[in-house]
């Protein structure tokens, strides 16, 4: 709190973990890795291997001490993180690979661990989905260890900080911040990372405010500067005034007494003012998240991302594989319904065991991936499409089919379905005959072609996020054109109504499972335009929930019809912020 008698600047980044944090900075600046490039001669290869083999296991060793660590201090859900850590280190593309590039190169193992490493987190890092996009953060820092290992060298820790600081660093992996003293710590801010990563999440269970994207802040600040860090808002203010000071304690006891709020709330309905129910389900991609969407009374899955089963895999999962991760979820949830999104992958998601299937592409967003992946692989895609036929007679499942861009590919999807179908009851087993079948309106041609969707069809599912980057041609990943990615712009409220009246026309639910659903101040938008179900982060269900019972659906309405009267996205995304903030303050 002294003043330094510097002028106050306020950097802008995105609110990671919430709470609001004051103190002097701890700049933990990461140095690269300097890998030595020698040849191994041939008689000292063997030894070579078995130097890999040994880091290997050593890096396993760490990890789960590293995982008991967790265990004990937040608790078993968040220490699942670093089985995503195990797996990298157990993946045998990875390690056959790294093999393979030595035996031929005959260069020293570090080269080739990291060279085969870098590849893996090249190709992640592309990924669209924003869950799926941070193994990449995990592959790397389980590589950092690996290769610290192999160089005799003792990894950086954060476990060293004994005063109390906000820590400042480009970013910080996921056992970094496991290493994190609670008492120390006051904040986090990174350049780097977002809202879904691992270290962020177990910030969150630490309940330490943190920031992420605040670009360039290590160089704008320096070890023992006064900032403080704003995980409600994003912004992270460096020399805060006392003014400044004034008004955050304030801000700090009204979002304190916000946060009571929102707890008291989990065991209510979703139910507006003039008595609309509205219904909240969760996006999950792991079988062990059931607890999670229990735990904040979702009334169901409105996305299960199968991705995650195929690519923490060692080769392609079996069909029984597949139905007994989706009977977990499924029975564990029922009488709840389970949306499970058959494979959304492709040439930014590497199969694992058959590097074949897709092969590298120049733009692989616009590439052979999802469905299109799916209905070239017939034999891949039926084993999927029976194990959740299988698993729908363990509750209420619905499928749901990603990047649908034409009723051409829903016709042949659908065809592939019934031949599903037809291969269970011939070997007697049971399944739901009456599972409801949607597709993912996330291609501007299957938002324009809604009514042509719809007769073919028991719902949609809106994914916002892809929508809106293919709507304006825009990389959210990209930091030169990422403002361009606008909720509120006229086009995306006019698109969303388009494919809201073609579903209704066809009284097909509407559901919205992209990032806009799990905003709780988009959520009043969404309601007003006619979108009947909301599925997002289960962490994010006690926010909708609070506007959604501070607001009537009358009043949405109003506003969707206003927001729809607007020509610049300013003025709209103004209206839609005054009416959440006028809720809030009403409550």
């Amino acid at each position: 709190m002294e003043p330094t008698g510097k002028s106050e600047i306020t950097l802008q980044g995105i609110a990671a973990s919430r709470g609001i944090a004051h103190g002097q900075v701890f700049l933990y600046l990461q140095s690269e890795l300097e890998i030595p490039r020698y040849t191994v001669e041939p008689d000292k290869r063997s030894a070579e291997i078995a130097r890999f083999e040994q880091a290997l296991l050593v890096t396993r060793q760490q990890i789960s001490q590293i995982q008991d660590q967790v265990t004990k201090n937040l608790g078993p859900e968040e220490a699942l993180i670093f089985d995503a850590h195990q797996m990298v280190l157990e993946d045998q593309a990875l390690i056959g690979e790294t093999i393979r590039d030595f035996e031929k190169s005959g260069l020293n193992i570090e080269t080739c661990f990291n060279a085969v490493a870098q590849r893996y987190i090249q190709a992640f890092a592309e990924i669209d989905d924003e869950y799926l996009r941070e193994r990449a953060a995990d592959i790397k820092d389980v590589a950092k260890r690996v290769l610290h290992v192999l160089l005799g060298q003792s990894a950086l820790s954060l476990s060293d900080l004994v005063e109390k600081r906000i820590i400042v660093a480009h970013d910080i992996s996921p056992s970094e911040a496991a290493s994190i003293d609670r008492s120390a710590a006051l904040g986090i801010v990174t350049d780097a990372g977002s809202r879904t990563s691992h270290a962020v999440i177990v910030a969150r269970s630490m309940k330490i405010p943190a920031v992420v994207g605040a670009i360039d802040l290590n160089t704008k600040v320096q070890n023992g500067d006064w900032v403080l860090v704003d995980g409600y808002e994003g912004c992270v203010i460096i020399n805060p005034t006392e003014q400044t000071l004034l008004r955050y304690g304030k801000i700090q006891k009204t979002q304190e007494s916000f946060e009571s709020r929102l707890l008291a709330l989990n065991e209510l309905a979703a139910e507006t003012l003039d008595g609309v129910t509205v219904p909240l389900r969760a996006n999950i991609e792991k079988p062990d998240e059931v607890g999670l969407v229990q735990q904040y009374r979702a009334s169901g899955v409105g996305l299960y991302r199968t991705e995650f089963l195929f690519l923490s895999a060692e080769k392609m999962p079996t069909e029984d594989q597949q139905y007994a991760a989706y009977k977990e979820i499924v029975a564990g949830l029922a009488p709840a319904p389970v949306t499970i999104r058959t494979l959304d992958i492709g040439g930014d998601k590497p199969l694992p065991g058959d590097t074949q299937l897709v092969g590298p592409e120049t733009n692989p967003f616009l590439g052979f991936r999802a469905i299109r992946l799916c209905l070239e692989n017939p034999d891949m895609f039926k084993n999927q499409l029976r194990a959740i036929l299988r698993a729908s007679a363990h509750g209420r499942v619905e499928l749901l089919y990603p990047m649908i861009s034409g009723p051409v590919e829903l016709d042949r999807a659908n065809a592939l379905l019934a031949e599903a179908r037809a291969e269970l009851t011939q070997r007697g087993q049971a399944f739901d005959p009456t599972m409801r079948v949607g597709a993912m309106i996330e291609i501007p041609s299957a938002a324009l072609a809604g009514d042509l969707l719809a007769g073919k069809c028991d719902f949609f599912s809106i994914g916002t996020n892809d929508l809106i980057q293919y709507l304006f041609a825009i990389d959210r990943g990209n930091s030169r054109i990422s403002h361009l990615y606008d909720p509120t712009h006229p086009v995306v409220l006019r698109v969303l109504k388009q494919i809201l009246s073609a579903g209704h026309e066809h009284k097909l639910k509407v559901s919205v499972c992209g990032e806009m659903a799990g905003d709780a101040l988009y959520v009043p938008l969404l309601l007003g335009l006619g979108v009947d179900e909301l599925s997002m982060t289960p962490t994010l269900l006690p926010a909708a929930k609070y506007i959604i019972r501070a607001m009537k659906m009358s009043d949405a309405r109003n506003l969707a019809a206003e927001a729809l009267r607007q020509t610049d996205p300013k003025k709209t995304a103004a209206l839609v912020e005054a009416f959440y903030r006028e809720r809030v303050k009403a409550e």
